[in-house]
């Protein structure tokens, strides 16, 4: 392919980069989908980031940071199915991945704030897995 014929195209991918990075002003499916994926994967990078702490508070204590790796691995199949299910009713559209994207980021969400609590647990809280800094 001549670079004649892929000089008309590049104004096109420019447009598409600038709407995926502007998600505010969203304005195709495509932009929508990309903004999504970007929120989840910033609401994971979170996620990840406070799991390591918990998993290092828990250092000293093999059962609850094996009891943990177990939750996490449940809540992780619960947030699958759960998105999976969530989406179903788009699945195949082209929304498909702005739907079940916004469901993952939400659900992921709420288990950044149970870590939080976690890490913010007064002392003496005997209901908290996860001892104090």
């Amino acid at each position: 392919m001549s670079t004649r014929l892929l000089l008309p195209l590049v104004p096109l991918f420019f447009i598409t980069m600038a709407d995926a990075d502007d998600c505010a002003n969203a304005m195709t499916q495509g932009a929508m989908n990309q903004c999504a994926a970007q929120e989840n994967e910033a609401a994971d990078k979170e996620l990840n980031t406070l799991y390591k702490q918990i998993t290092a508070r828990l250092k000293g204590n093999a059962e609850a940071k094996q009891l943990l790796v177990k939750a996490q691995r449940a809540w992780m199949g619960f947030r699958d199915a759960e998105c999976r299910f969530s989406a179903s009713g788009v699945e195949g559209g082209s929304v498909y991945p702005m739907i079940h994207n916004d469901c993952v980021t939400a659900v992921t969400k709420a288990r950044v704030q149970r870590f939080k609590n976690y890490l913010e647990c007064e002392e003496g809280d005997l209901s908290c897995p996860v001892p104090g800094a």
